[in-house]
């Protein structure tokens, strides 16, 4: 590309931001396009320089040449794709369709090289003999798995039908994410009258004002379809027709008209069930899970099952009890789906004298996060600075430079933490870079995105215990990628099997429940003054209400995606068909909905991050529970030389070893899968 253009197009350019941070201030839609098309044309010819290289293979002409290749495609792939998910528009999410077949193609080209796969397999063959460093003996153990579960060295006519598959489902994975948010961002409920506010509280009110006020509509109230939004409605709001509109709508994204995913939903399960046959497994679940902790399908279900029978069995005895509550107010009704959490809140009122509105005020956004950066200064000693010199995509986006115990530069943390219509629900960690260390020192860009709902005014951002464990969560995925300590980007942070990528997250959940934590960072946002002990108590003694509940949530949406993928796929699959009849075989509890429903599962759907593996956090959760008790046993959550094994094993080391070996690392021994049960309140 002439250099003049590559100047005037700032994805191209050298970034001279600070700490080379994407110029956001200066890129447009229209520069995506030329920037892709360079960027694929850059690497197409690294790579085949590297496959065409007439030396013999060595570390340094073959993996080195292959993780240093690829960069401003890389750079202009993760502005691309962050923007996709938090910060889209039309213009965006055209290209978003044009391009994700064609970067499929590009990836999928790569990795069916014949002449690549020639190389990396002879090094391979003699791996004893080239004196290799444990973490380059780990990439290239990762880099012959990669190409063969790509089909490299199958018949030219099967590479061909697993090219035309990846570059299909990339397209289907795009269309499905973009429908959902659509539906997402087109349903509004408006609050008309005062009756229609009945039972909210002033945080939910608030936030409802706001939402009609952004979206410029007569009513000066509405409920859309944010989680952060929709689910404490379904908590407060006392007018049952309403709350069962809103969630009948909830649970249908995707599901209707022009956004109707179900087609989607049944030719990629076809696709996928075809390559993973021509790839020799026997489901695209067996070959998902062959690279995993689990290793086989049968693992995975066995976890899950184990977990939902008790979980059932409490989640029935928790409906008895509202039921009666029903009867009890004079109800003539079965309670549905959209009454539980309703009657849920009501009874975590009676029994443990709480509720949301008594809790928001000590959780307050700002507070919650610097909790969360403390808490990573006690067990890393890690220091959060705020940054105003450099430039974001939206408003809203915070930036923080991240500092070490001895001062030196860590990386920079973003924090997205507002729902708007332009972002897609949830919550997730992402990166705009990398660590590594083979092209010199790169520190890593890492951001948070949430969807929390703002406050009118100078009033806070006031969060639900809900909402502060998930910016801790989140967090956590950040340390994992800020705290990345690799030499090569292929191991580097969160680049690891996917049942394991959720440990370091959800262990960094508890560290919010400990006491010393919520003493000194719940505090009143009008007062100052700490959460009241007896709340506080009130509130860790309320650690499982409902947890029946919100374990067949999850376990049931786990089960459908694996068990969906293990299907013979020999007709055309009906996802709803499917959900129902397996739901009636696991025995579903009446009154509940699977947390995410195949038409709107973006975890599965929406590309294959955790296709055949959503299963994945329950996994997580038997590490986390587990880890945990080792801070536990040490009498102090905070205890140094478990924090550093936790640091130096699992936060830092990406993927440089098997992650059996790296939890037997800093555990020193197998997880002991009885502290799950424990954890979520059924051990007995």
């Amino acid at each position: 590309m002439p250099q003049d253009t590559a100047q005037q197009n700032p994805l191209l350019a050298d970034w001279s931001t600070p700490f080379g941070a994407p110029p956001f201030a200066a890129i447009r839609p229209e520069h995506f396009r030329p920037a892709f098309d360079e960027g694929l044309a850059v690497h197409e010819a690294e790579v085949r320089k590297i496959a065409e290289n007439g030396e013999e293979p060595n570390f340094s002409n073959t993996i080195d040449a292959l993780e240093l290749s690829g960069k401003k495609l890389r750079q202009v792939s993760a502005v691309f794709f962050n923007l996709a998910g938090a910060d889209t528009n039309e213009a965006l999410e055209a290209i978003q369709r044009e391009f994700a077949p064609l970067l499929a193609r590009h990836r999928t080209r790569i990795y069916l090289d014949d002449g690549l796969f020639r190389r990396i397999d002879a090094l391979w063959s003699r791996r004893d003999a080239l004196d290799l460093t444990p973490e380059q003996a780990r990439v290239l153990e990762r880099y012959r798995l990669a190409f063969q579960r790509a089909g490299a060295g199958k018949p030219e006519a099967v590479k061909t039908r697993l090219a035309a598959i990846a570059e299909r489902l990339a397209s289907l994975g795009t269309t499905f994410g973009q429908n959902v948010l659509a539906d997402e961002r087109n349903f509004v409920l408006p609050l008309e009258s005062e009756d229609d506010l009945a039972g909210l509280p002033g945080f939910l009110r608030d936030a409802a004002a706001r939402t009609a006020a952004d979206r410029g509509l007569k009513a000066k109230y509405a409920v859309t379809l944010s989680r952060s939004l929709i689910e404490p409605f379904l908590q407060f709001s006392t007018r049952r027709d309403l709350r069962e509109k809103a969630f009948k709508a909830w649970i249908a994204r995707g599901e209707a008209g022009e956004t109707d995913n179900r087609a989607i939903i049944t030719e990629t399960m076809a696709l996928r069930a075809e390559s993973a046959a021509l790839l020799g497994y026997e489901s695209f679940a067996h070959y998902r899970l062959a690279d995993s902790m689990a290793k086989t399908p049968q693992a995975a279900i066995s976890l899950l099952t184990s977990v939902w029978e008790p979980a059932r069995a409490t989640a029935h005895s928790e409906r008895e009890v509202l039921q009666q509550m029903v009867g009890a107010e004079g109800g003539n009704f079965e309670i549905e789906a959209w009454d539980w959490r309703f009657y849920a809140e009501k009874r975590r009122k009676a029994e443990f004298d709480l509720d949301e509105s008594e809790l928001k005020p000590y959780l307050q956004l700002e507070r919650v996060i610097e909790a969360a950066f403390d808490t990573a200064h006690r067990l890393f000693g890690l220091s959060f600075s705020e940054r105003h010199d450099v430039r974001t995509y939206h408003p809203d986006v915070r930036v923080f430079e991240v500092t070490d115990a001895a001062g030196s530069h860590v990386g920079l943390f973003l924090g997205d933490y507002f729902a708007r219509p332009s972002k897609r629900s949830g919550a997730w960690m992402s990166s705009y870079r990398n660590q590594e260390k083979l092209g010199g020192e790169t520190r890593p860009i890492i951001v948070n995105v949430m969807n929390f709902q703002k406050a009118d005014g100078d009033n806070p951002a006031l969060l639900s215990f809900d909402d502060a464990r998930t910016l801790f969560h989140e967090f956590g995925h950040g340390l994992h990628g800020l705290l990345s300590d690799v030499t090569y980007p292929l191991v580097s942070g969160t680049n690891v099997v996917r049942d394991f990528v959720e440990f370091p997250s959800q262990l960094y959940e508890h560290w919010l429940e400990a006491p010393e934590v919520l003493k000194r960072f719940a505090t009143h946002y009008r007062t100052g003054e700490p959460m009241p002990q007896a709340l506080l108590e009130r509130l860790l003694a309320s650690r499982n209400f409902n947890q029946g509940f919100a374990t067949v949530e999850f376990v049931s949406s786990a089960l459908v995606d694996i068990r969906m993928h293990l299907a013979k796929q020999e007709g055309k699959l009906d996802p709803q068909a499917f959900e129902t009849a397996l739901l009636d075989e696991i025995g579903m509890p009446g009154a509940m909905v699977m947390r995410h429903r195949p038409p709107h599962f973006q975890h599965v759907f929406s590309g294959d991050g955790y296709s055949s593996a959503y299963y994945s956090y329950l996994w997580s959760e038997v590490l986390d529970a587990d880890a945990f008790d080792a801070f536990e046993e040490a009498h102090d959550v905070f205890d140094g030389k478990t924090a550093k094994r936790l640091r130096d094993f699992v936060y830092a080391a990406g993927n440089r070893r098997d992650p059996a070996e790296a939890y037997r690392a800093f555990r020193g021994r197998d997880p002991d899968s009885k502290a799950l049960l424990r954890k979520r309140g059924f051990a007995e």
